[in-house]
């Protein structure tokens, strides 16, 4: 066994380069906040809810701060790479740290199925005889060998993307209040704060039409949890992470309510639907000239910003699988430049693999898989709020150390956002076209199940739980 065999089997963490500076992971933790699901998504959120969709994502933004709140003192305690799938193995049991790691390696790797499709999609706007697989499939190269040269040309990858998605969104919020204040543009006559209730109130459809668009709100959300795989390789995790954290509510202000209530105070919801983007609408009403390329640009990097993300984690949840036995031991392995290499390339193959499947399946289809990815999301942050519950009573009881970065209330919030995601599970359930994605997820969880059940029948020790002295050790 050589020296770097010897160094993977300690802890998932160790090995790592902490090559993730403050600029960089404050970058990363703005950037998971800031998806596709805001710049396509939200025009049929819009539709369904009118302007009460800005206090619908105000309300999923609090719940989000709550869960983040939540990791960041699990992290502060004891900040590791795999991060919820290891909190999870040591106050839940080592099935559910097996579950979450699996469940949050499939939901990135079908969200970059789904966001090479997308980028492909954008790039035939301006190329269109460019055949879509050729140019998914150059993404995926390009991004696949930026992963593997270092964590630093990770980070900067995501600093740029997040960069032209902040840029894009705040420069619609100026050009918006401009409107709103000086009256320029096309949009001058029309624009107007009584938008956002002159065309049948505040809630136009009722609020339960408003509350059953949760469900699309809060996939907009997915990734804002990502600073916490980024835990084993920030340079200063204990800086670096609650600053980036304690930011979360003004950039779910900015980015999401404010960006949302300029935006249906210049153009009234009525203009809005599916598959419009209320950024590019925005743009039109206005009237600039090359306001669809910009936000088709805007939408690129934020593709290829959660796919360069969804390859750097899935590759990081993949070696805590297999530091745990619970995956192939060669994912443990890290290449010369102290990357999981080999996690990476069978995470960007199943990409691959997405993207030649969308030609074969029906769009519908395909559209079930990506489902998917909310249903895992939503395991993934009650794992958390649960985990955190556990850490704090064995914290009360005096069985484990306290954080240096105490969630606020304690627990409360945490049982209050427990709650919030069974009620959107519950609407989930009660939607007839959004409910297949429990389906696929219950089939997910028989076959994790079976895993289980042969990973049990072979190596036996793999699955027994570990003690909290042992945990201690690790941190």
């Amino acid at each position: 066994m050589t020296s770097a065999q010897v160094d993977t089997d300690k802890a998932p963490e160790e090995g790592y380069e902490r090559g993730l500076n403050s600029r960089q992971v404050q970058m990363i933790a703005i950037g998971g906040a800031i998806g596709v699901g805001l710049f396509l998504g939200a025009g049929a959120n819009i539709a369904k809810a009118g302007p009460s969709i800005i206090l619908m994502y105000a309300l999923a933004g609090v719940i989000i701060f709550f869960i983040m709140r939540a990791l960041g003192e699990l992290l502060l305690y004891r900040p590791v790479s795999g991060s919820f799938a290891e909190y999870s193995r040591e106050f839940l049991g080592p099935f559910f740290g097996y579950f979450t790691g699996w469940t949050y390696w499939l939901m990135w790797v079908v969200t970059g199925m789904a966001e090479l499709t997308a980028a492909a999609i954008y790039i035939h706007y301006w190329f269109p005889d460019i055949p879509q697989w050729v140019s998914a499939l150059v993404f995926l190269v390009l991004l696949f060998v930026a992963n593997l040269i270092s964590v630093k040309l990770f980070g900067e990858i995501e600093f740029w993307f997040s960069m032209v998605k902040v840029t894009a969104i705040i420069g619609m919020i100026v050009i918006g209040i401009g409107v709103l204040t000086l009256g320029f543009s096309q949009a001058g006559d029309t624009a107007a704060v009584s938008n956002l209730w002159e065309f049948d109130g505040f809630f136009p459809k009722g609020i339960g039409s408003s509350l059953m668009t949760l469900q699309g709100v809060m996939f907009a959300y997915l990734a804002v949890e990502l600073v916490g795989v980024t835990a084993g390789e920030s340079e200063n995790p204990e800086k670096t992470l609650p600053k980036a954290i304690n930011t979360l509510p003004w950039r779910i202000a900015l980015f999401y309510v404010g960006a949302l209530t300029v935006i249906l105070a210049v153009v009234k919801w009525t203009e809005f639907g599916e598959g419009v983007s209320p950024f590019v609408e925005a743009f039109a009403v206005i009237g600039i000239p090359a306001g669809a390329g910009i936000v088709n640009f805007v939408v690129l990097t934020a593709a290829l910003s959660s796919c360069n993300s969804g390859m750097y984690s899935t590759g990081r949840m993949l070696r805590t699988l297999a530091d745990n036995g619970e995956a192939p031991r060669i994912f443990n392995r890290l290449s010369s430049t102290r990357t999981p290499a080999f996690g990476i390339a069978v995470s960007a193959v199943f990409m691959g693999i997405g993207v030649v499947l969308n030609y074969v399946v029906p769009e519908k289809a395909f559209g079930y898989v990506t489902s998917l990815a909310t249903a895992a999301g939503i395991w993934t942050w009650l794992m958390i709020l649960i985990s955190h519950v556990r850490y704090r009573r064995k914290v009360v009881a005096g069985r484990l150390p306290a954080s240096s970065f105490p969630a606020p209330g304690g627990s409360v919030c945490s049982y209050i956002a427990i709650a919030f995601l069974l009620f959107v599970t519950c609407l989930v359930a009660y939607d007839s076209e959004a409910r297949v994605c429990l389906y696929v997820m219950a089939g997910w969880a028989v076959a994790l199940g079976i895993g289980w059940a042969v990973l049990k029948s072979r190596n036996p020790a793999v699955t027994e739980r570990r003690g909290d002295a042992e945990f201690e050790q690790i941190g």
